[in-house]
């Protein structure tokens, strides 16, 4: 096993404590107070329980494809800044579910995780690319749903 993956299966755990956070202090209903976004339990669930097979296949890939594996730590990056620091700044100090663990777990082992892989400028911006593109999916086939 390579650092790089090594790297990556502590962010596969990163995020299983991420869910878990957002679970136990109501994430759904912060989402649809704060973000109006009109998520359900089974969105919750559905989404994370793939989050976590990406991770898996981000470790599986990182030896032949290191850039589209950074996608994952890439998705933590922008997941714990724009979904849970950046709102709790917006709305003056009001939590959000996953603020915890997007400071202590997705910044650090996100950031260590990019650095591991020695990236280029490129690497990095087509990973976060990547992350933003699953970050954005699940949320974009939610407000679809609605409509």
């Amino acid at each position: 096993m390579t650092h790089l993956q090594t790297m990556l299966w502590l962010c596969v755990a990163s995020y299983g404590f991420h869910v878990v956070e957002e679970f136990i202090f109501d994430w759904r209903n912060w989402a649809r107070q704060v973000l109006h976004l009109p998520a359900r339990w089974e969105d919750f669930y559905v989404t994370n329980c793939l989050v976590i097979v990406v991770g898996i296949v981000a470790v599986e890939i990182a030896p032949e494809f290191p850039t589209i594996a950074l996608g994952f730590p890439g998705l933590m990056l922008i997941n714990g800044t724009f979904m849970h620091v950046l709102p709790f700044i917006r709305k003056r100090g009001r939590f959000s579910p996953g603020l915890i663990t997007s400071i202590l777990l997705f910044w650090p082992v996100g950031t260590m995780t990019m650095l591991a892989a020695n990236p280029d400028a490129r690497t990095v911006i087509v990973a976060l690319f990547i992350g933003a593109a699953m970050l954005a999916t699940p949320i974009g086939f939610i407000v679809l749903k609605q409509r």
